[in-house]
């Protein structure tokens, strides 16, 4: 019997060892198109997904907005007076600081009031404003264990109720004068 062969007289074909395994030098030019469509593709994603993240950091929930400093009161501001303002800060998990404004709102209009938007400003040592934000009055739940707030939507304000506060600020500039911000009253929801 030959030495290719086996019992079954199956017949193995002799393997090439010749240079035709070996890629030859000028092999076929390489098509760019494809890899540079899809690079162009996927960074059109990334910049898209960038600036949708940097332009919904001040639309998110319970994210700060900026109203301009010419926004009239709300017609029943007047009725809802803040008093005992006080400032703290402490610091988060991430080492960063966050700055607290609490005090005291009292509705003395005959409305029941469901929402409070509130427009704080913060200024420099020269009266400017510094930092513009906007936010919903957060009533204060409970104090112990820690404080917890709430909207004003899950316990309204009736007329003659009084209530605490807080507001809580992310950041503050590093501009800002350390004095209390102004809070306006720029939107109230009633029944």
């Amino acid at each position: 019997m030959p030495a290719n062969s086996f019992a079954n007289r199956c017949k193995i074909s002799l393997v090439s060892h010749g240079t035709d395994l070996l890629s030859s030098s000028d092999a076929r030019e390489r098509n760019w198109l494809p890899l540079a469509v899809s690079t162009a593709i996927v960074l059109a994603v990334v910049v898209a997904a960038v600036l949708l993240l940097e332009h919904g950091k001040g639309h998110g929930k319970g994210a700060a907005a900026v109203t301009p400093i010419s926004t009239p009161l709300d017609a029943y501001a007047p009725s809802l007076p803040f008093t005992g303002l006080s400032m703290s800060e402490s610091s988060n998990l991430a080492g960063g600081k966050v700055t607290y404004l609490d005090g005291h709102v009292a509705n003395q209009g005959g409305r029941i009031v469901t929402g409070v938007t509130v427009q704080v400003l913060f200024r420099d040592f020269a009266r400017e404003v510094t930092q513009n934000e906007t936010q919903s009055l957060k009533l204060i739940r409970m104090r112990k264990p820690y404080i917890d707030v709430e909207p004003v939507s899950a316990a309204p304000l009736k007329p003659g109720g009084e209530r605490d506060f807080r507001l809580i600020f992310d950041t503050v500039s590093p501009d800002w004068d350390g004095a209390y911000p102004e809070v306006r009253v720029i939107h109230v929801e009633t029944k």
